[in-house]
């Protein structure tokens, strides 16, 4: 539980050194195999496979499995790595074939024959009802020991002493799922549509007469994976809410009924046997469409209860670091590309860290690595090099980041015009320099801006003019309740506060939201009850509680950024400054350039814990004591202030009651 922290218990925090402002990948490298691994897509994925295999191990129809997979994992890959590192097993396998029924044309009979042995069977009955009655007595029992199977066996004694005249139709059979060759465990339906998950029976005109024959009936990705796996794509399937009703139906029922051809539109009827299913389903998609299913359909979670969680993250700390070497040779099989040499495996480490924002975690997002390591292998190329070196990635990272900055330049550009003010110099009361991010057209930047703060004579209350013009989101309105209870905690327990505040965002004309800002806003109100100015040159982030205590945001490097590219337009002078939570830290991925100016002492980034170490960083004095009276702290000239505010007011009470005794008198 958060404690309130005193403004004396903490020392000044001092600026970071440049090797804590990206991931230190020494420990990860000394722990690389001697010998090249085998690729492994799977790695850090311990938790999700046991979910798969368990679900696999369980024979019972409720008992199928969702892959919850992040957008950058490849599902093909990641669903046939898994099928091969768990040997997934066949159920049932067996051809699947529509026979012509004796007693009704529109009803042909389903019947299972041994996997592979459709065809030659089909062609043995044939000649046997070819042949005379008299004749078939021997072929038939031949035909009974080779193809063991009971409808089969049935039918045959149906048609014993029949013939094709006797038959309805003009067709024989249709064999609709046929195992020629020894063929996978599993069937991936990635473009659910209603033909190409269940199958469908198509239409004729011939003459003018719509009819339907055997042979047009066509099997979908259900049939097909019948007696194995078949794994759908969740956010393809629930497009159309009726296959999800009707996938939910064949499960608990483990049998296909055939809808009627032209979904009831026409006047034929035709009603192929039902189809038996023995089969283990999975659906892929994201997490978040797993707990709205959850939510939403009563009946999920009896079918699909086993959640097989992918991560999108590789954790050091938890699994062997050989591992991940095993998924960079996956990304060199899927990439293809040149190997790397010493100094490109430990940028690619790095670059792959700062994918996760944290710098004791490695991504797993396969899609941008590869598109990041075929860029550097073409750039490798296109220089001569055998070897994809350092700069070759550091490169291709820069175009990456290069084609999509245009938005964040603009911005940046106008600020360095003064269309939008933003000071990075000088000292001014009730005026602070907050970090946002800002999400337009597909581009995600960092950008200082400007908040301000007035006071005046009031009641205590804190006016927000975002949530005034309703451009407050929130998490925004929620984050300035809360500097608010903090500040009534400090000044107003004991009797009202008589001062209040307007509190703003500067030419800011969008909605603005989350509590990253709420650090600077406090800061800000702090200034202008105090009466002390700030230090234009530092910009804040950060989030606080009802104590004051600071905790982490999100974006920390984008606005890190943000402020860095405003600050060195202008001129770097040593005293450019970024305050930032202390719990951030892990976080803190940031540019070689930036890493550069820190290093050469160009540009601090600071991290705080609480309130008042930011509150000396940026004014120049302590917080001191919240009930203090003096000139030489933050808080004791606003008592100070307070104290004087009261008592004039109990000067304007007195002489108020005097003259009211004296009218009284009077």
């Amino acid at each position: 539980m958060p404690e309130r922290t005193s403004s004396n218990q903490l020392p000044l925090p001092q600026s970071l050194h440049a090797e804590q402002l990206t991931a230190q990948t020494t420990k990860w490298l000394s722990q690389k195999p001697d010998t090249p691994p085998r690729p492994n897509p799977l790695a850090g994925q311990t938790r999700a496979l046991s979910a798969l295999q368990q679900a696999l191990r369980s024979k019972s129809s409720f008992s199928h499995a969702y892959m919850a997979l992040p957008a950058g994992l490849i599902a093909e890959d990641i669903i046939a790595a898994v099928a091969a590192e768990q040997d997934w097993p066949i159920r049932s396998r067996y051809d699947w074939v529509y026979l012509a029924n004796p007693q009704d044309g529109n009803a042909p009979l389903c019947i299972w024959l041994p996997a592979g042995l459709a065809e030659s069977a089909i062609k043995e009955l044939w000649c046997l009802l070819e042949s005379p009655v008299a004749d078939r007595s021997a072929h038939l029992e031949a035909m009974k020991r080779t193809y063991a199977s009971a409808p089969f066996v049935q039918y045959l004694e149906q048609v014993k002493t029949l013939g094709f005249d006797d038959l309805p139709g003009n067709e024989l059979a249709n064999i609709i799922v046929s195992h020629t060759q020894e063929g996978k465990s599993w069937v991936y339906c990635d473009r659910v549509t209603p033909e190409r998950l269940f199958g469908d029976i198509r239409l004729q005109s011939i003459e003018g007469t719509i009819s339907t024959e055997l042979h047009l009936i066509r099997p979908g990705a259900l049939l097909k994976a019948n007696g194995a796996t078949l794994i759908i794509d969740a956010s393809e399937l629930l497009l159309e809410p009726k296959l999800w009703r009707e996938l939910k139906h064949v499960l608990k029922q483990q049998s296909y009924d055939w809808p009627q051809p032209g979904e009831g539109k026409s006047a034929i009827f035709y009603e192929p046997e039902p189809v038996p299913l023995d089969l283990k389903v999975i659906l892929t998609g994201p997490a978040g469409l797993f707990n709205q299913l959850d939510e939403l359909d009563a009946d999920f979670t009896n079918l699909f209860p086993y959640f097989a969680d992918f991560s999108a993250q590789f954790l050091p700390a938890k699994t062997p670091v050989s591992e991940y070497f095993g998924y960079l040779a996956y990304l060199e099989q899927r990439a293809k590309h040149r190997p790397l040499d010493e100094s490109g495996l430990d940028t690619l480490l790095k670059l792959s860290s700062s994918l996760c924002e944290h710098q004791d975690e490695l991504s797993l997002d396969s899609v941008r690595l590869v598109q990041l390591l075929e860029e550097a292998d073409s750039i490798a190329s296109e220089a001569g090099a055998a070897e994809i070196a350092a700069n070759h990635l550091t490169q291709a990272d820069f175009l990456q980041r290069f084609r999509g900055a245009r938005l964040a330049e603009m911005s940046w550009q106008n600020i360095l015009e003064t269309q939008i003010q933003i000071d990075t110099a000088g000292e001014v009361i009730g005026q602070i320099n907050g970090l946002t991010v800002v999400t337009m057209g597909g581009a995600e930047f960092g950008e200082p801006s400007r908040i301000t703060a007035t006071v005046h004579y009031g009641d205590g209350d804190i006016i927000d003019i975002e949530r005034k013009a309703e451009l407050s989101g929130s998490i925004h309105t929620k984050g300035v309740m809360i500097l608010t209870a903090y500040l009534a905690n400090l000044f107003a327990q004991h009797e009202p506060m008589p001062l209040s505040a307007t509190l703003v965002f500067e030419q800011s004309y969008h909605e603005v939201d989350g509590d990253s800002a709420s650090l600077a806003e406090l800061c800000c109100l702090l200034s202008a009850l105090s009466e002390v100015p700030i230090k234009q040159n530092v910009a804040v982030t950060g989030a606080i509680d009802q104590f004051g205590n600071v905790q982490a945001i999100g974006g920390i490097n984008e606005k890190i950024v943000g402020y860095f590219e405003i600050c060195h337009a202008r001129g770097l002078d040593g005293t450019h400054r970024v305050i930032v939570p202390e719990s951030n830290r892990s976080n803190l991925h940031l540019p070689q350039r930036v890493i550069d100016a820190v290093a050469a002492k160009k540009f601090h980034v600071i991290p705080v814990r609480h309130v008042s170490q930011a509150i000396e960083l940026l004014m120049g004095l302590p917080c001191g004591a919240p009930d203090a009276v003096n000139d030489h702290s933050i808080f004791g000239r606003i008592q100070s202030r307070l104290k004087e505010l009261h008592n004039q007011d109990l000067e304007k009470a007195s002489f108020l009651q005097r003259l009211r005794k004296r009218l009284v008198g009077s």
